[in-house]
């Protein structure tokens, strides 16, 4: 019982103070347990009743445990005094500093947080006054960056590896940061924003056109690539140069004919004129000469398109006639598809294929050869006089319809396929694809009466022109495919910058085409 008594007597949890710092729930206390002896004393220490041990169990009263009574047991808390919880912080300060910790781990979190804010704010952003923790040691944000630290060893961190061979980079505060000049969105954050192309909205020129006809089925204006516009007025045809602005009168067909249609060589040295009696007359705008005149046509000549020495006319009579100004006869073959007036016409840039637009809302393909169309297209749903060949791609072609269609399509003649189809919310009298950038331009009628330039393949709108007040019947783009010139029925010819210029060589504008918007009187 002695020894009992003893083992017992060296615990100390039977004293009160001990008990008063536990947490437990309310109403319960500790009990020795003599049951669990042998887990707590030697086996020397047992004998007797009191050899059963003592251990920690509750009781909700005081001297009488249950056996039946679930064990607790006190949590383990751990002390966190010495833990550093605070080794992150970017503060001048820092808390977590004490008199108490050891030289070792205060150096090593000043390192830490002077290098975690060289790597992020540069190294001009580090501490501006030596803090308590620093007085043991200093470290430069350019000592840690080139010798490395315990913390950071490494000297390229959040670094790329360079690749070899390439050019080295100005050093800047952000060299170590991921999206700095070495970073991964160096190029998105370091290149400057492309700004957008500015459209003007308002022609630089207006030329005063009387006589200008409102018709649908004519083609009246035409641009040179000897920089020279000719325009049809009523039975005349004139010729302005966009280099001097001044005006010349070609010829006047009389009171008994009109003109219904011009149209410049490639090389621009002669002019093609068809007429309402259906004749085409070659002139010679050097000498205001004609050269000669072919017929064939039984009435209206109303649209006319260049193939080297091959002239090709369309006609209120429904026929296509190929004019071949080397031979004596007025046409060297006959072309008939359409059903009603032929009213548009156009070459491809390669000579190989012909795009015809009728008042039958048909759009045929015909070949060098052969007198039948290759391809008919029956999509459009009023008269089709707007065409247009894409410079960038072979075989794609752009057509528009009249005020019942409204609709500009896209077709690829190699493939024979329809691609895409606007509609334009009103009529569409002409179509013109920029030779600079890959952007199509459109005039229209009823009932906005806009100039419309459009992004491709996307087909979305980059900017709509208005000023003309009757339908824009007429378009002709400059040789250096940075202007072009609109006509109307409101007897007006005007002017808009809308292409940038050729990315191939650099054009410069003439000087009677940059001057700012001037009238100038054709009479």
């Amino acid at each position: 019982m002695d020894g009992v008594a003893e083992g017992v007597s060296r615990v100390p949890l039977s004293k009160p103070p001990r008990a008063a710092h536990l947490n437990l729930p309310e109403g319960r206390s500790l009990h020795i347990d003599t049951s669990q002896a042998s887990s707590l004393f030697p086996a020397k220490q047992r004998k007797g009743k009191a050899a059963s041990g003592t251990g920690l169990r509750t009781s909700n009263e005081a001297g009488s445990p249950s056996p039946s009574r679930a064990l607790y047991s006190d949590r383990f808390i751990p002390s966190r005094i010495s833990s550093n919880l605070n080794c992150f912080a970017l503060e001048e300060n820092p808390s977590f500093c004490s008199n108490n910790q050891d030289v070792v781990r205060e150096d090593g979190a000043a390192t830490y947080s002077t290098l975690l804010k060289t790597e992020l704010f540069g190294a001009e952003l580090g501490p501006s006054s030596p803090s308590a923790f620093e007085n043991s040691r200093t470290l430069s944000a350019r000592d840690i960056v080139t010798n490395g630290s315990p913390l950071s060893p490494c000297k390229n961190l959040f670094k790329f590896r360079t690749v070899a061979g390439s050019t080295a980079k100005p050093e800047s505060p952000y060299l170590l940061s991921p999206v700095g000049v070495d970073g991964a969105f160096s190029d998105s954050v370091n290149s400057p924003r492309k700004t957008p192309r500015k459209i003007p909205r308002s022609p630089y020129k207006v030329l005063d056109a009387p006589a200008l006809q409102d018709d649908f089925y004519l083609n009246l204006v035409d641009w040179s690539s000897r920089n020279i516009l000719s325009v049809g007025l009523g039975t005349c045809v004139y010729l302005w140069s966009a280099s001097n602005s001044k005006v010349t009168k070609l010829c006047d067909l009389g009171p008994n004919d009109a003109v219904c249609s011009v149209g410049w060589t490639q090389r621009g040295t002669y002019l093609a004129v068809g007429t309402t009696l259906g004749e085409v007359q070659i002139w010679d705008p050097a000498c205001c000469k004609k050269v000669r005149t072919m017929g064939g046509h039984g009435t209206r000549v109303g649209c006319l398109s260049w193939n080297s020495t091959i002239l090709s006319s369309g006609s209120r009579d429904r026929s296509i006639l190929h004019h071949d100004i080397r031979a004596q006869d007025d046409f060297v073959s006959k072309l008939t598809g359409h059903k009603s007036e032929v009213c548009g016409l156009k070459w491809s840039y390669d000579d190989r294929e012909l795009a015809s637009g009728g008042n039958d809302n048909q759009l045929l393909i015909w070949g060098q050869q052969g007198t039948q169309p290759m391809l008919r297209f029956r999509e459009h749903t009023a008269a089709v006089k707007a065409i247009a060949w894409s410079p960038h791609q072979s075989g794609l072609l752009a057509s528009g319809g009249g005020t019942a269609d409204r609709c500009i399509r896209i077709w690829n003649t190699s493939t024979n396929t329809h691609q895409n189809s606007v509609d334009t919310g009103s009529q569409v009298c002409n179509l013109v694809w920029s030779k600079n950038v890959n952007e199509i331009v459109s005039t229209h009628g009823y009932s906005q009466n806009q100039i419309i330039v459009w992004r491709y393949p996307s087909m979305s709108k980059l900017v709509m022109l208005t000023g003309h007040s009757f339908r824009v019947l007429y378009l002709a783009i400059s040789p250096d495919g940075q202007t072009i010139v609109t006509g109307a029925g409101d007897e007006t010819l005007r002017f808009w910058s809308v292409f940038p210029s050729p990315k191939s060589q650099n054009v410069v504008r003439d000087e009677g085409l940059s001057c700012s918007l001037v009238c100038t009187h054709i009479r």
